[in-house]
């Protein structure tokens, strides 16, 4: 089954990145998805299946602000 990520998307990876972060926001979509570290800004492309297996934990992005008026 194919897990539903979105654009905002927060995952956390099983493997640590050399940085030290778990932590990566989902930027692409598609079959290759684009992930971005939130501890050193590094940008990574995975594919769909080697991205799922990776993912330890997923949040899901914030609501969108509401226009004043």
């Amino acid at each position: 089954m194919v897990t539903p990520f979105a654009l905002g998307d927060v995952v956390t990876l099983r493997k640590q990145h050399p940085c030290g972060g778990f932590e990566w926001r989902i930027e692409r979509l598609g079959a290759d998805i684009g992930i971005r570290c939130l501890t050193c800004g590094h940008y990574l492309m995975l594919t769909r299946q080697r991205l799922e297996r990776g993912v330890k934990h997923r949040e899901s992005k914030a609501e969108p602000a509401q226009d004043e008026g």
